[in-house]
């Protein structure tokens, strides 16, 4: 009796109970919806039809624009301008860019701006040398395209070192007019058989969705996690991986974050990844092509470069919410030394480098050495500065597994004719005619290596040998046994490195290592940290261009941050200097917006059906799907959203009927 009593109880308890919660849920509610139309409420007593407002500066003294009107402009000399000095670390071409914006728009004097650097040489990883105990050196190129809109802005001011009365954008626009890029043969097989891609992706339509997903996944889902956390085989396997890790060498480990801001970034390109006709190139190697000219131009305006001194610190004082650099520690000849700043002493940092720690090998050796973590250069800056406040980034997330973050490129000249005629059987053009010879890499699928190789317009190199032909050659596998040379790539001399790219492009095998020996020489280079930028990441891992409360100190270049554009591109970098130098200098001017490809329908529809290999996306529904479409379809009938979908092929004839 007393047991069933306290059931009684119970359920009478859980019963009121559930009834309690029960209202407390409805008033939650009720209250939720008030609060919701509070909120409405003030949105629209907010709300007015103008566009007064719509060029105030954001929190880091910028604002973004479009179009031509300020693309043209000549910004207003920045109040105080003269009173303030410059102090910028590295002379890559994030660093030189901001030297730029500070003698063009911030009309700063040229001596009031002082460049920092560790070496002897200026341009960072955008190099390109003659070194005359191993031979010709480039260890990487630079792919550009028609909306890199910040370096466009940079380049028509730096006038050309070539063409009197003619910037460097001239040209540059006039070169790539006159000998346009475009690849005849993307990928081989089988010793330098063309593996006939033929300019389609092989994507399954669950590939494509992948994709798809990817594409309209929020950045903060992709925090930390790889590629192929979003991927698998169906994207993997296809021709479109190929292409792409290829291209920007991504390898499956990297960020899937960086990959969807790629294809979002490039997704007017997507018809122009199979053969490379997105892309353009410089005449020359990228040093002589782009940093020479800029120095030129710094160094007539009165900058002061100082070479020989590295900076392994930078001190600042917080106060007030305000974060500012107070001191700079520097090495010089071996001596310590502090550079004194206030709040007129602007300072840029290149935070982090791709080509740091590079190890150089030769004809005979291989590039062995030490590819730890250093305990100098840009990455112990970053870290010296980021222990300062979070705000400063996480330079560990990007340098510490340099068994995800390297490859291996290497420079190979012919010294005579002998292997030329396997070269131009496969790209199909005179490699020593001046114009464009492969159009980009060409890419040896069943190479262990994973290798690739480029001929860009020859010579190279302005003072090249017009008898020599200077071949780029990278490998994304380093530590795997080739398949003629049986070791890695990264303990191969630059002897073995050519018998192997020779051996892919169907050179007889007897004649190997005879043509390896005495028709080339090639210069292998180590990069530890070459795509460090594709880690993994979240949040605040790379540090804002100017992090919060900074008022004198901003960073550049490749590891820091700025909206919806991509690393590894030369675009980046020159962003980053723009934002930088108008943010902390009140250069009352827009910032050009990252080209807006992604939200144009246009570029969706086509690059959707470039994906599907001509198919369209209609075409991959199941047929009792196709059959309830068709109603819908016929509401879009006669008018200019019909007219769309036909031009771009998402709707085929019989489609409506």
């Amino acid at each position: 009796m007393s047991n069933h009593f306290s059931k009684l109880t119970a359920a009478a308890a859980l019963g009121a109970a559930g009834a309690g919660t029960a209202v407390l849920l409805r008033r939650k509610y009720q209250q939720q919806q008030r609060a919701c139309a509070v909120r409405q409420a003030r949105q629209l007593a907010g709300y007015r039809n103008t566009e007064r407002g719509k060029q105030h500066k954001n929190a880091k003294g910028i604002y973004y624009t479009s179009g031509n009107y300020e693309a043209f402009a000549r910004p207003e000399k920045p109040a105080g301008v003269e009173d303030k000095q410059a102090w910028i670390v590295g002379s890559g071409l994030a660093a030189l860019a901001a030297a730029c914006f500070l003698v063009r728009d911030g009309q700063m004097p040229g001596d009031h701006i002082h460049i920092l650097e560790a070496m002897d040489v200026a341009g960072g990883a955008c190099d390109g040398i003659f070194d005359p105990t191993r031979g010709y050196i480039m260890r990487g190129g630079r792919e550009m395209e028609d909306h890199f809109e910040c370096l466009w802005d940079l380049f028509r001011s730096i006038p050309s070192l070539e063409k009197p009365g003619a910037s460097v954008l001239d040209e540059f626009y006039w070169l790539n007019k006159h000998d346009p890029n475009y690849s005849l043969c993307r990928a081989t097989v089988r010793r330098g058989q063309d593996a006939h891609t033929d300019g389609r992706f092989n994507l399954s339509q669950k590939g494509c969705m992948e994709i798809v997903k990817l594409f309209m996944t929020p950045d903060q889902d992709l925090y930390d996690k790889t590629i192929e956390d979003v991927f698998d085989d169906e994207v993997f396997q296809s021709t479109f991986w190929l292409y792409w890790r290829t291209m920007f060498a991504f390898e499956n480990w990297h960020s899937a974050l960086e990959m969807k801001l790629y294809f979002q970034r490039f997704i007017h390109h997507i018809a122009g990844l199979p053969d490379f006709s997105a892309l353009k190139f410089t005449r020359y190697n990228q040093y002589e092509s782009l940093i020479l000219p800029m120095q030129k131009y710094l160094e007539d305006a009165g900058v002061d470069f100082r070479f020989g001194v590295e900076v392994t610190n930078v001190l600042f004082e917080h106060r007030d919410g305000k974060k500012t650099a107070t001191a700079l520690e520097c090495r010089c000849g071996g001596k310590e030394q502090g550079i004194p700043l206030t709040e007129n002493d602007l300072v840029f940092v290149t935070n982090g480098s791709c080509t740091e720690g590079t190890i150089y090998g030769d004809q005979d050796h291989a590039p062995n050495g030490d590819a730890e973590v250093r305990t100098s250069g840009c990455w112990s800056l970053w870290k010296n500065i980021a222990r300062q406040d979070p705000a400063f980034g996480h330079p560990e997330k990007f340098c510490s597994d340099i068994s995800k973050t390297n490859w291996e490129s290497a420079t190979i000249t012919t010294l005579d004719g002998r292997i030329l005629p396997y070269i131009e059987a496969i790209c199909q053009r005179d490699p020593r005619s001046g114009r464009v010879v492969t159009g980009g890499i060409v890419s040896c699928q069943d190479s262990s290596w994973l290798l690739s190789w480029t001929i860009n317009r020859q010579g190279q190199f302005k003072e090249q040998d017009p008898g020599k032909v200077c071949v780029w050659v990278y490998g994304l596998f380093t530590d795997v046994p080739g398949d003629y040379i049986k070791k890695p790539m990264k303990d191969c001399t630059g002897c073995e490195i050519t018998q192997e790219w020779l051996y892919h492009i169907g050179v007889p095998v007897d004649q190997i290592p005879q043509l390896a020996a005495h028709s080339a020489v090639c210069v292998p280079t180590m990069m530890p940290y070459i795509t460090a930028f594709f880690m993994p990441r979240a949040k605040g891992d790379r540090p804002d261009v100017i992090p919060d409360g900074c008022v004198n100190f901003a960073f550049l270049g490749q590891f820091a941050d700025t909206p919806r554009d991509t690393v590894f591109t030369t675009e980046y970098s020159v962003r980053t200097a723009m934002e930088a130098v108008y943010g902390l200098l009140g250069v009352d001017r827009g910032v050009p917006e990252v080209w807006g490809s992604v939200y144009d329908i246009r570029t969706l529809l086509e690059s959707t059906v470039c994906l599907m290999d001509g198919r369209s996306p209609l075409d991959a529904l199941p047929g009792p799907v196709q059959m309830a479409a068709k109603p819908l379809l016929r509401l879009v009938q006669g008018t200019v959203a019909e007219q769309l979908l036909r031009r771009y092929n998402i709707l085929r004839p019989g489609m409506m009927e």
